[in-house]
């Protein structure tokens, strides 16, 4: 089925560009955000998701039972102290661990990581050969976004769509992803815009509530800064845990080059914006397989990462870092530090 998208934005803060091959617009100066002084105290929370959940990048259902979060007695003994993070943290997805913590349950501005749950979202209800049409919704991406290069009137299936999102961190993609699937899923292909992204809002938050991520609230599908927007690096670990076991998002985040022709004939070239996966940059590691970098002004510089060793995978979150060098180094630290 075929389904127009797109939302306006009025924002006052600008959201810095993704550092990426295809993103051509000036980058803006980071800024620190407050934090919002609210925390939780416990070591553990409990994860509340359906018992059978549909893939459907496959068809498939799969099992993703309740568990819990649980911090390792360590996690929070000896925490990096440079370079400067507002919270970070390592899970371990196999042995359903965080092995290390600091300041997991305090608020913060979630950037484009949002993106992953604007992923999960439209894999949910809508399959990955879908087509989508990029529409009016456009005029709601933010001045200063970073882009994957859609157009009006082109279309492209969902599952490349979501590639421009993720790899690109393409904020004129996660707008036509929202609207698409909004009427989809309202059966109301000519609601409007901005009712679409409300909509598909309300999508995200039932979504994140029914995976445990209790200290979340999404304004937003592609994270640009909202004063009633936030999460935890708790909450993160949640939502990537998750996403990580979609085959489309997680072949998606771990890859750093496609080609893609588009449903209506035009073709693009996308690249991570994940350095990691860069093999000519100075922070790329062959054992890295994701995820998703953010930055605005309110969340600092940010990355969710993800690794595999010795049969197991890693989940490291770095939100509110100085600089897009300081997320790096500090993930690097912190994975070196307790992956073996």
């Amino acid at each position: 089925m075929t389904f127009g998208s797109c939302r306006t934005v009025d924002e006052n803060t600008v959201t810095i560009p993704e550092i990426n091959d295809i993103v051509t617009t000036s980058p803006v100066t980071t800024t620190e955000a407050e934090t919002v002084p609210e925390t939780v105290s416990e070591t553990k929370i409990t994860t509340e998701t359906e018992t059978l959940t549909e893939d459907t990048t496959t068809g498939t259902e799969y099992e993703n039972n309740s568990q819990e979060l649980r911090l390792s007695p360590h996690a929070e003994l000896d925490t990096i102290s440079e370079p400067y993070c507002r919270a970070s943290a390592l899970y371990c997805i196999e042995d359903d661990i965080v092995l290390y913590a600091d300041n997991i349950h305090i608020r913060t501005s979630p950037a484009s990581l949002t993106k992953l749950l604007t992923a999960s979202v439209a894999f949910k209800y809508m399959s990955a050969d879908a087509v989508c049409t990029i529409g009016t919704e456009q005029s709601m991406v933010g001045e200063g976004s970073s882009i994957c290069y859609v157009l009006p009137g082109q279309q492209l299936i969902l599952s490349d769509l979501v590639t421009g999102m993720l790899m690109a961190s393409g904020n004129d993609a996660a707008y036509a992803v929202a609207v698409n699937t909004a009427r989809s899923v309202s059966g109301e292909e000519n609601m409007s815009d901005e009712d679409s992204v409300e909509y598909f809002c309300g999508l995200m938050n039932e979504f994140a509530a029914g995976i445990g991520m209790d200290e979340s609230h999404f304004t937003t599908p592609d994270g640009w800064d909202d004063e009633g927007q936030y999460t935890t690096v708790a909450d993160l670990i949640k939502l990537t845990r998750y996403a990580m076991d979609i085959p489309g998002i997680r072949d998606i985040a771990g890859t750093y080059r496609k080609d893609v022709v588009y449903y209506s004939g035009e073709s693009n070239t996308w690249y991570n914006s994940n350095k990691l996966l860069d093999p000519d940059s100075a922070f790329h590691r062959s054992d890295a397989i994701g995820v998703k970098t953010g930055t605005t002004d309110n969340a600092g510089s940010c990355l969710i990462a993800a690794f595999e060793d010795n049969g197991k995978t890693y989940i490291t979150v770095a939100a509110g870092c100085s600089s897009d060098a300081d997320r790096y180094d500090l993930t690097i630290r912190i994975a070196d530090a307790f992956i073996s």
